[in-house]
């Protein structure tokens, strides 16, 4: 039973990753209905991406940097979705 709730869940936690990587990389209107989704997708992120944004500073290249909280987040959802500990 938990099963089912967590492993889409967990999908649906992973999209919003993704979905805020790609609005980071947009200009977006403050106004726009667009800025109202990349405001409830870094709403529910930032509580895991936060923490680990603060612990792992940013990757240094060159003149800009790589945030690699999301990539690390992605990877410890696969892990648990994909691993012995939910194996949706």
């Amino acid at each position: 039973m938990l099963k089912n709730v967590l492993c889409p869940l967990t999908t649906v936690y992973i999209l919003a990753i993704f979905g805020r990587i790609i609005f980071s990389w947009i200009p977006i209107a403050p106004e726009s209905p667009v800025a109202a989704v990349r405001r409830f997708m870094v709403k529910i992120t930032e509580p895991v991406m936060g923490p680990l944004r603060r612990a792992l500073p940013p990757l240094r290249l060159g003149s800009f940097a790589i945030d690699l909280s999301p990539v690390i987040v992605l990877l410890v959802l696969q892990i648990v979705v994909q691993g012995a500990i939910l194996q949706c």
